[in-house]
């Protein structure tokens, strides 16, 4: 056995013995042991032999206090503080350039080579008031991204919520209902089973090798993002769609943020199972909550605060209480919960964005459409960038089972967005976020069937608790609308994988 000793000043030696981890399981570990010498703590000069006295000693500690609290927030960075798992001995140790945080600022770098030429290039044209002034064959193209078109009456199709339907039978009804939940449940759940497949288990393995896993979560996103783009580009070529009124820069802003969300969200199932991920996807609302506060300046009923906090309570005790993963499912980590959270934060600001730009009376499609138009331009930059781009098409290539897999998953998210649009609109958005709670619960049961999960009978409680409370806040919606009361929308729809 090698061991690698981390030296914090003055304090401790923290001791990372290496052990075997098992690669497919996404999860690294590390063993923390105190000191030698027997104490939690290696003890630092004694305050009265110290020669560094007053302001200069009281400086010294903090410094030391500063350095130890940083190394903390830079080892929460690193997948080797996973509590489960085991290393395959065979897999080479990962490099600091595989850490996902370093991923993470590399991305956001790639992206920002985007975002910030053509803010620069947005603010020239708005200042030379090139709408005025502009002629040439580039004006269309700048007035489309820049400016926008402003709908005109004649023009406008209105976009009305949801037509009632015209006399219809309670069968026929049954039938369509019947239809949209099996098209979402399928949808969605095969998305989710083959989501944690391609990110918590290996390819190519054999008797002799252990095979590979697929590590890059933002080449998974361009291929989802890739046919959604062709779905919605088909449609709305095919169904008639409102007069496009939006500046198209403006989808950038919440392109940027669903990209990262949904990175956030693969790489998180490093780190994380799947039942944690889908709790922490329910949660959302609180932070869809505070958003809309700090974004939309909106404000709440007391059921609303009320449901938020007992969401807050389910999914604390599911966390809380969780039992051991088994060594081929990844083990909750402090990088796994940063991720998660990463994941709320920009979906969040994803939703609110889009709220705001629905104010353009465009479709649901035509936003699904822009959005996903960036989320392609920026990703297909940021892998050439990186020049990963390539290697993750030889890995498909490698990997034919991984290349039919990437194919589902997308196709299961692009339907999966067109279901959501049917449903809404033959049904309503109640009916929808009914199918769409029980989808979650179906979810973790399939999980645990599948990869092994445990979940403990407090756990259990907590799930319970969680469903509960968002089946309450569409009963207290249903009632808001009965009284004639506005009921705060609907996050948004679009782009929720």
């Amino acid at each position: 056995m090698q061991n690698l000793h981390i030296r914090v000043p003055r304090t401790a030696v923290v001791t990372a013995t290496s052990r075997p981890v098992d690669r497919a399981a996404g999860d690294d570990e590390a063993e923390v042991t105190p000191a030698e010498g027997g104490g939690e703590e290696a003890p630092g000069p004694s305050p009265v032999s110290s020669p560094l006295e007053g302001a200069e000693g009281e400086e010294l500690y903090s410094d030391l206090g500063a350095r130890r609290w940083w190394a903390v927030v830079v080892l929460a960075a690193l997948p080797s503080l996973g509590v489960g798992g085991e290393k395959n001995p065979e897999a080479p140790p990962e490099s600091w350039t595989q850490l996902w945080f370093f991923r993470f600022l590399v991305n956001a770098a790639g992206y920002a080579s985007f975002m910030v030429p053509g803010y620069l290039l947005v603010q020239y044209f708005r200042r030379k008031n090139y709408l005025e002034t502009g002629v040439g064959l580039c004006f269309p193209l700048v007035k489309t991204c820049v400016f926008g078109n402003e709908p005109k009456a004649p023009d406008e199709v209105p976009l009305a919520a949801r037509a009632e339907p015209v006399e219809t039978s309670p069968t026929w009804q049954a039938l369509k209902l019947l239809f949209c939940a099996s098209g979402l449940q399928v949808s969605y759940l095969t998305w989710g089973v083959l989501q944690e497949r391609v990110m918590t288990r290996s390819y190519g393995a054999t008797a002799t090798s252990p095979g590979e896993r697929f590590s890059d979560s933002q080449f998974l996103v361009l291929m989802n993002r890739i046919l959604a783009l062709m779905v919605a580009g088909v449609y709305c070529i095919l169904c008639k769609q409102p007069r496009h009124g939006a500046p198209m820069y403006r989808y950038s802003f919440a392109s940027l943020s669903n990209v990262l969300s949904s990175w956030c969200q693969y790489e998180a199932l490093k780190f994380v199972s799947f039942p944690t991920q889908v709790l922490a996807k329910a949660s959302k609302v609180i932070p869809v909550m505070l958003m809309g506060k700090l974004v939309s300046r909106r404000s709440y009923e007391h059921w609303e605060y009320l449901t938020a906090g007992l969401i807050s309570i389910g999914v604390s005790m599911f966390l809380l209480s969780s039992g051991p993963e088994p060594h081929s499912s990844p083990a909750t980590t402090l990088s796994g919960l940063i991720l998660l959270a990463g994941y709320i934060a920009f979906d969040s600001f994803t939703s609110n964005w889009q709220d705001a730009l629905f104010a353009y009376k465009m479709s649901s499609v035509q936003m699904m459409f822009g959005v996903n138009l960036f989320s392609c331009l920026f990703t297909v930059g940021s892998l050439l960038e990186q020049g990963a781009l390539l290697e993750g098409i030889r890995f498909m290539g490698r990997h034919s089972e991984f290349a039919a897999h990437t194919l589902l998953l997308s196709i299961c998210s692009a339907c999966g967005q067109l279901f959501i649009f049917y449903t809404i609109g033959q049904f309503g958005a109640a009916v929808f976020t009914i199918i769409m709670t029980l989808r979650q619960a179906f979810a973790i049961l399939l999980s645990c069937l599948l990869y092994g999960h445990t979940v403990t009978v407090v756990g259990g409680l907590g799930v319970a608790v969680v469903f509960a409370a968002l089946l309450l806040r569409v009963y207290a919606r249903g009632r808001l609308k009965q009284r004639g009361k506005k009921a705060m929308p609907v996050e948004s729809s679009v782009q929720k994988v």
